[in-house]
């Protein structure tokens, strides 16, 4: 197959849209597919270009036999819902432009989040009259009016008429959760139209292993008992639990927790923090994607932290697949899909989520009990290997891009 691939984020940026798919697209030029990504210059989250690069309107290198173009970006921080409006805007109209540098694909995939690269790969698609295929890795319009950044009117209704266009639009969609699906198709899209693909991990990046001692006293961490929150530092995550429970906790002085990655709510959490006067959190800032499995094996208790908030009992944050295949203890603080799978798994100690008395008495259990915990953490491992593994995933969607390919040659 020939592919085309429209995402708004893609390496050197390291979150979970970006990761995703480039090892999806990898994989499928493994196994002797043509891929071509269109994506923005690299810079997220903080609206800085990564090193190496320039803002223009059209850039071209190869990732790993992958052949990526760049488009100028409207660059602004991860935060402000109007300025990331623009800036989804402007990507959604600049890859639209470099789609014509592609050549005629099979197909298009396009992936959210954000909403307007869906409606870009739709226009592309009917550009070059090729079936398209949407991957939905978050509910917009829905996430953001739960987190509060748009009320009712006449720009929801919009964006919600947009919502069903775009999934009426594509050929087959790709989601990540069974919650996802139940959504899109409460909105009259055929069940045998929509695959699930659940995120998972590579297995030669992400594996137990020993802690990494120097990285620990590189930044003074190797005395101390280890607390992390690993990923985006935003809405979404409910930090500020993190930062009530470490100043509950500030009298047992074996105790760091430590903020791995950047994000809305960075300048918020380091305001706040210096006002309490807190010493027993450590804000390390964006680590390379390279640099992960190495702070993993080496953190002793990992969080996965979700809002209590409807829409993300939908959610499953990929990070969590990364933490149990190194078999590190995991407190899971969410409700919904990921807590079912977790407590069916016996991966991560689960609690309620935005509870400061329930991630407390969590990390005193792991402190205090660490065999249950290692326990746990081989249950999570075993879980993840076998069902998780992200070329076996990119495969299973391979499959379906090719029944979506032949459905739409049938109906042609």
């Amino acid at each position: 197959m020939k592919i085309l691939f429209l995402t708004h984020n893609f390496p050197p940026e390291v979150n979970a849209p970006a990761n995703r798919t480039h090892e999806h697209c990898r994989r499928w030029v493994a196994d002797g597919h043509e891929v071509t990504v269109i994506t923005g210059v690299p810079n997220h989250p903080r609206g800085v270009i990564f090193d190496g690069y320039e803002n223009r309107l059209y850039q071209e290198e190869t990732i790993d036999g992958i052949r990526v173009i760049r488009t100028w970006m409207y660059l602004t921080p991860n935060s402000g819902f109007a300025r990331r409006v623009v800036n989804y805007l402007g990507f959604a109209a600049t890859s639209i432009i470099a789609s014509f540098k592609a050549d005629k694909p099979d197909l298009v995939i396009a992936t959210s989040p954000q909403f307007f690269a869906g409606l870009a790969g739709a226009i592309v698609a009917k550009l070059k009259r090729r079936p398209f295929v949407l991957e939905i890795r978050d509910l917009w319009p829905k996430s953001v009016v739960e987190l509060g950044q748009l009320g009712p009117g006449p720009i929801l209704s919009t964006l919600e008429i947009l919502e069903r266009w775009l999934y009426h639009s594509a050929a087959g969609i790709v989601v990540n959760t069974r919650t996802f699906r139940q959504h899109i198709m409460d909105r009259d899209v055929a069940e045998e139209n929509i695959e699930l693909i659940y995120n998972g991990i590579d297995p030669t990046m992400f594996k137990p292993r020993e802690p990494d001692r120097e990285l620990l006293a590189k930044h003074d961490l190797d005395a101390y008992f280890t607390v992390a929150y690993v990923g985006t530092l935003g809405l979404a995550h409910g930090l500020t639990l993190l930062v009530d429970v470490a100043e509950r906790m500030k009298n047992r002085p074996e105790l760091r927790f430590v903020l791995i990655g950047d994000g809305a709510d960075r300048e918020k959490l380091e305001e706040d923090i210096a006002r309490r006067g807190l010493n027993n959190i450590v804000m390390l800032g964006l680590q390379p994607r390279e640099a992960m499995p190495r702070w993993i094996a080496s953190i002793d208790v990992l969080l996965v932290m979700l809002r209590d908030l409807p829409v993300f009992e939908t959610v499953i944050p990929s990070k969590i697949f990364e933490f149990l295949a190194q078999e590190r203890p995991v407190v899971l603080a969410a409700k919904g899909e990921i807590r079912r799978m977790m407590e069916e798994a016996n991966g991560a100690l689960v609690i309620d989520p935005e509870v400061e008395d329930q991630m407390v008495s969590a990390l005193e259990t792991i402190i205090s009990d660490p065999e249950s915990a290692k326990l746990r953490a081989e249950s999570g491992r075993n879980w993840v290997d076998d069902g998780f593994i992200r070329d076996d995933l990119a495969r299973r969607m391979a499959v379906f891009l090719e029944k979506v390919l032949e459905e739409a040659g049938a109906k042609h």
